[in-house]
């Protein structure tokens, strides 16, 4: 159904009780029975009506009234996205910013947590298994680092995250994470990409395997896999405890804060790894990746 200046298919009655109950003109419109493209038409009615429309979140899980009031009784950036319930990243971070300047609020008093005198308390801030995705190249980088192999970020975007140069030559890795197990306790890892299209609703599909030589997966309890990705090869999901073979470390420390039970048992590296890097003839007990509270690297 289509809608024009001179003939309208809806009452401003309509229109007053869609704005009201909806939290974005697109809902609006699929509440007036229109297309997502006619919200032009019913922001114009809108506008002359003087309909409140500060409700509105879109594709934001806060509304404009929320961020007032978190941005009000706030210090810092840091303590409006806290009580926003949102992931605290740069991107996120800056929208609210804009959000916030777009509203003419009062940022004034919002400072830097850095700015403020350096506690004397030890840094004791808890683990956010959900930074886990922010945090797995780095871990990736420090593991490949630890062995001896220089480690490059690609200029430009790619389908892998890193490339490290070992032995065998130039390794492009792709880097995967999972947070936390399923329900049942499984470990199910989601190895696909996205397909570049526009529309982000499109399911994930595996990557080339010509495109990528490694998979660098690192698991909510610290258990850290480095598989070819000739033998994941045509896969968007996986369960690691398929593939034990090649798990190659634990850096379960740094996910609980303190050193994992059993630190001292010998742990493996898989056959694979070993040759990749070169490490035959040494004890993998010496390549463990495990990094305790106290500060030692084993």
């Amino acid at each position: 159904m289509a809608t024009t200046e001179n003939r309208r298919t809806w009452t401003d009655a309509q229109l007053s009780e869609a704005v009201a109950s909806s939290p974005s003109w697109r809902a609006v419109a699929r509440a007036l029975g229109l297309k997502n493209t006619s919200t032009g038409a019913i922001r114009r009615h809108a506008a002359r009506l003087e309909l409140d429309t500060s409700h509105f979140t879109g594709q934001r899980r806060w509304t404009d009234l929320r961020l007032r009031e978190a941005v009000a009784g706030a210090s810092c950036w840091a303590d409006v996205i806290a009580d926003l319930g949102i992931v605290d990243n740069g991107a996120e971070r800056v929208r609210i910013k804009g959000h916030a300047v777009r509203l003419g609020l009062d940022c004034t008093h919002l400072k830097s947590p850095l700015a403020q005198p350096a506690p004397i308390e030890v840094f004791d801030e808890p683990v956010r298994p959900e930074m886990l995705r922010y945090s797995a190249a780095a871990l990736a980088m420090a593991w490949f680092t630890l062995r001896g192999c220089a480690v490059a970020l690609p200029v430009e975007p790619q389908e892998y995250d890193l490339l490290v140069t070992t032995p065998h030559g130039i390794q492009r890795v792709q880097v995967k994470s999972c947070a936390a197990p399923t329900k049942r306790g499984y470990w199910h890892v989601g190895i696909g990409r996205r397909p570049y299209v526009l529309d982000k609703t499109a399911g994930k599909v595996p990557y080339d395997p010509d495109s990528i030589d490694l998979f660098f997966i690192v698991l909510g309890d610290g258990s850290i896999y480095v598989i070819p990705s000739a033998v994941l090869a045509g896969r968007t999901t996986i369960s690691a405890a398929n593939y034990t073979p090649y798990r190659v470390g634990d850096a379960s420390s740094l996910l609980r804060g303190e050193a994992p039970v059993g630190a001292d048992a010998p742990r493996q590296v898989s056959a694979y790894v070993s040759e990749l890097l070169g490490l035959r003839g040494f004890e993998p007990k010496g390549f463990a990746f495990d990094v305790y509270s106290g500060g030692e690297a084993v």
